[in-house]
């Protein structure tokens, strides 16, 4: 818990004195200096901005700050096309010799929400083995990392349902392994055309990505699963399934629009083809 909250105090994009709120509000006028956790973050953050062409992108915040899933407002189309405008990663500008970011377009704002608690669940893990612990779970929402085994057997993992509350779409056995799932489900509203418009923002449209229900995935470390996790949501089933494909010793399990199932390569042989989540 130490570790999360440490991570939490850098990297709460809610919390003023954070130091993400802190880029957020000076980083366009000037480079500023942060901590190795936040620079390490942000850095992880652009490789997969870069692996994705762009789906996976910490500047989405542009336009995720005007959403307010639970009054279930979404921005006008006005001010979401203003706010696209500002989403681009290749405009975060990182200094390794002095540890410092720089926004190089005025209004970007930036949200780790969808890699800072696979990080802060990867140091959980950390923090457990240098104290000899050998099995454990450490979970922060949708992302999970397993250490060690039962003993005798994997431990198994559910993927939760996108559509039933209290069911398992998926039961996967797994040891010495992370997963994450990125769903519509977590917080969303419907509006008043019957849409579901959720947080997963496509970073192209400013709008929720649609093409899937949930997306999960296996990966050594959280901070990867994470990452991928919301990739693969905003890229869909065929481009998502490509790039997890094309990846060593990385899985995913999708659930498309449609509610079926679809896996990756690696996951292909012990798993039936496609077919329907319920």
């Amino acid at each position: 818990f130490e570790e999360m909250d440490e991570v939490n105090r850098l990297m709460n994009p809610w919390d003023p004195d954070s130091e993400l709120s802190r880029l957020n509000r000076e980083a366009h006028r000037k480079p500023v200096p942060v901590s190795a956790a936040v620079f390490d973050v942000i850095t992880r953050s652009l490789h997969y901005s870069r692996l994705s062409g762009g789906a996976f992108d910490i500047s989405f915040a542009s336009a995720g700050q005007h959403y307010d899933y639970r009054a279930g407002v979404a921005p006008g189309a006005e001010v979401l096309e203003d706010a696209v405008a500002k989403i681009d990663y290749t405009a975060i500008r990182l200094d390794p010799a002095a540890r410092t970011v720089f926004y190089a377009v005025e209004g970007l704002q930036v949200d780790l929400g969808g890699i800072a608690k696979g990080y802060a669940v990867d140091r959980a893990i950390d923090r457990l083995i240098d104290l000899g612990i050998v099995s454990a779970v450490v979970s922060a929402g949708g992302d999970s990392r397993i250490l060690g085994n039962l003993g005798d057997r994997p431990r198994t993992i559910g993927i939760r349902h996108p559509r039933k509350k209290d069911d398992f779409a998926v039961l996967i056995p797994l040891e010495d392994t992370a997963i994450s799932t990125s769903g519509d489900y977590e917080r969303f509203f419907i509006d008043e055309q019957g849409r579901r418009v959720h947080h997963i923002l496509d970073p192209q449209t400013g709008k929720s990505s649609g093409a899937v229900q949930s997306a999960s995935v296996l990966a050594r470390q959280a901070v990867d699963s994470d990452a991928l996790s919301t990739t693969t949501f905003v890229l869909g089933v065929e481009q998502g399934l490509a790039l997890i494909n094309s990846l060593p010793d990385i899985d995913a399990i999708i659930i498309d629009d449609k509610g079926m199932l679809h896996y990756s390569q690696g996951l292909l042989r012990e798993a039936a083809p496609a077919r329907r989540a319920d």
